[in-house]
């Protein structure tokens, strides 16, 4: 099958990775060495060509935008990939467990809970005891031992040693099960323990996926690892893809380990090297691979530019966060038809970006607002929807029975809840049974809520999926709630719950579309695109993976920003911490195709306070050869002012003047400025926010 049309479109490397069988695979894919090609070939290939049937391949990934890729690029090299098994991690444990997890008590009807949901559970038994930040601290110990497939009867001690723990860890565990539901960590641990305690279970599913594909293997975690083993004989095709030096997330519980002994745990495994890059030029590689070659723990490999030398890098020095903002903005009235992102370390340092490309009308996209459903009134929404599914769900139930107000408060829930006799959980009917022992004004909203309630439960089964959460918003009373507050305060809330409407579209009727509808809302991942038009990508690091620019600004590259681990706390740091950071400026650097700057400064303003700035150490680690540096700092020639008499200036502050005369000082600028308010003032330039007003800003 050498001739097989899609082989022909593949390097000499890629097409090994394709054709190879038998043995297990780790194929170590460079940025931008077109991975996701070799992998849907290799399904491709393995349906036209191995008489593979679809049914038994799965394909799992980290993102739904990677899976919706995946899937998108197979349909159009084949049409016989139909019944590919294409989903995340939490998405595939999810199915399985809908499937099969009735054998350890799983009901297929589970909703799941995120983060605010878990924490509300947690609150029911502890807020009385402990502050929020403590509360949110053990719920990430509790995801973080889920990660590593810890049961709350497990040892505990190596995530948390404090003597509640377990308790809090319990209660937890209790809780949710009495819910009926599971939260994120349970979709991959709970799948592991299925596996693990039923053979009959585990070999029915090895015997259905023959063929396992995984992609951003260094992204996985310990439960995705035991995951994998599980899945695994000695008949499967298994084939990871990843890269260990862009293994950036162990804050989310990623273990960098699994690729690195990969070829330990699935003896035989076979290593082939992706090293061919369709996306940067030479000189942008060959710097990113110059610091990222520091670190210890990596298997190696080395980059090669299929598009030619490009640029050098520039290491610019500014003056202060204020000046670095500004120079971004210029940088984008000189080329604003290059397609920029401006990478930053912490969110924080979002801010001198924002104010800057605002005043002068810069057009920006600022990376990680919150998301859709994220928003309050659309997790008000879904909580409603979340009852008709699982009338278990307690959390819900707390979130919206006196949304729209119906006069049941705080303690008046609880009353209501302390009613489960034969119940057996389900909170409507504790609400039905609690009706005598509610205030005149409780049992009227109450009475309401059920009423409406079952009014809506009639048509579920009638109505689309759209036109049922239409329904639900508006007779919640929900919609009139949200357009008061968008007429009070400004807001388009109910435009979000229009939205939420349009997201049900592809549905049908029937609660088992509304489960599948609202497991697609809590599986949902933040997505970044690269925004369309001439507008600048304000980002973190963290969220450029995947991504790609014609120009990159990296900037904050100054110890103690980036890396954001400061040299006198390096003795007590885990060194795994400083390769991680390194690994982070590796990714960001790699986003860049043609031009790639890197921004440095003199003093920096951080937690309120001014500081004189060191140029990252990861600056130093790039090759002469690769890169020039430019200093824009006034400090380079204290003998010149950079104010001049009669210049316009503008101060976050006091507003617009102009500057009646400068002078250095103590090797420092001091302008004297007369505000429009007339107020004068002597300023020092390094550290306050005070830039000039002219052709070029």
């Amino acid at each position: 099958m050498q001739d097989y049309p899609l082989l022909e479109t593949l390097n000499e490397q890629q097409r090994e990775a394709v054709l190879h069988t038998g043995t297990p695979l780790l194929i170590l894919a460079g940025a931008g060495s077109g991975k996701t090609r070799v992998i849907t070939t290799k399904i491709a290939y393995a349906v036209d060509c191995l008489n593979v049937l679809p049914k038994n391949i799965a394909a799992v990934t980290f993102t739904n935008k990677a899976a919706r890729e995946m899937e998108e690029r197979l349909h159009r090299m084949t049409h016989n990939a139909h019944g590919v098994t294409i989903k995340t991690f939490h998405s595939f444990g999810a199915l399985l467990l809908r499937q099969y997890g009735h054998a350890i008590g799983i009901s297929p009807s589970f909703l799941i809970y995120d983060e605010s949901d878990s924490l509300a559970l947690i609150k029911t038994g502890y807020k009385k005891k402990f502050p929020n930040n403590k509360i949110k601290m053990f719920y990430n110990d509790i995801m973080r031992c889920k990660d590593l497939c810890i049961s709350a009867d497990g040892d505990l001690e190596q995530v948390n040693k404090s003597s509640h723990f377990h308790e809090i860890y319990s209660y937890y565990e209790t809780r949710l099960r009495n819910t009926g539901n599971l939260d994120f960590g349970d979709l991959i641990m709970k799948t592991v323990e299925l596996l693990q305690s039923s053979p009959q279970i585990r070999e029915a599913i090895q015997s259905r996926y023959t063929m396992i594909l995984v992609d951003e293997y260094q992204d996985s975690n310990v439960a995705q690892y035991l995951l994998l083993q599980e899945l695994f004989t000695q008949q499967t095709e298994l084939c990871v893809v990843g890269d260990d030096d862009q293994s950036i997330y162990s804050f989310r519980g990623a273990e960098i380990a699994n690729i690195l002994s990969f070829q330990d745990h699935f003896p035989g495994t076979c290593i082939i090297r992706l090293e061919k890059n369709y996306r940067s030029t030479r000189h942008i590689l060959e710097a990113a691979g110059a610091v990222v070659s520091c670190n210890n723990s990596r298997l190696g490999k080395t980059l090669i530019s299929v598009k030619g030398e490009g640029e050098k890098l520039q290491c610019v020095i500014l003056d202060n966060h204020e000046a670095e903002a500004m120079y971004c903005a210029k940088l984008y009235d000189k080329h604003p038809n290059m397609e920029t992102a401006v990478i930053y370390r912490m969110n924080s340092q979002s801010r001198a970006f924002e104010e800057v490309f605002t005043r002068y009308g810069i057009p920006f996209v600022l990376v990680g607002s919150l998301r859709f459903y994220e928003r309050e009134e659309i997790k008000d929404a879904i909580a409603y929807l979340n009852l008709f599914v699982n009338p278990l769900d307690e959390i819900a139930f707390r979130r919206i029975v006196n949304k729209p107000s119906r006069g049941i408060g705080a303690k008046t829930i609880e009353t209501i809840l302390s009613f489960p006799g034969d119940t057996g959980g389900n909170v409507l009917e504790c609400l039905a049974e609690s009706l005598s022992a509610l205030s005149k004004r409780a049992r009227a909203g109450a009475t309401g809520f059920l009423e409406q309630f079952s009014i809506l439960a009639d048509s579920l089964g009638s109505l689309s999926t759209a036109e049922f959460i239409r329904n639900v918003i508006f007779r919640t009373g929900l919609f009139d709630y949200y357009r008061e507050k968008d007429v009070r305060e400004g807001t388009a809330k109910c435009k979000n719950l229009d939205e939420l409407v349009n997201a049900g579209i592809a549905f049908a009727s029937g609660s088992e579309s509304l489960a599948a509808f609202l497991e697609g809302t809590m599986l949902a991942a933040p997505e970044y695109e690269t925004p369309p038009g001439n507008r600048i990508m304000l980002i973190t690091a963290h969220n450029t993976k995947g991504l790609e620019f014609d120009r990159v600004i990296i900037t904050g590259c100054d110890d103690g920003v980036f890396p954001v681990i400061r040299d006198f706390e390096w003795g007590g740091i885990d060194p795994g911490a400083v390769e991680e950071e390194r690994r982070l400026f590796y990714v960001a650097m790699t986003r860049a195709r043609e031009k790639l700057i890197l921004t440095t400064a003199v003093r920096r303003l951080l937690f309120g306070r001014w500081s004189n700035s060191t140029p990252s150490r990861f600056l130093q680690e790039i090759p002469s050869q690769h890169i020039e540096t430019v200093n824009l700092s006034i400090q380079k020639n204290m003998g010149d002012t950079l104010y001049k008499k009669g210049e316009r200036i503008f101060h976050d502050d006091y507003g617009y003047g102009f500057v009646l005369g400068s002078a250095i000082q103590e090797h420092r600028e001091i302008v004297t400025v007369r505000f429009d308010t007339g107020k004068t003032m002597k300023l020092y330039p390094q550290y306050t926010s005070i830039v000039k007003i002219n052709d070029e800003y």
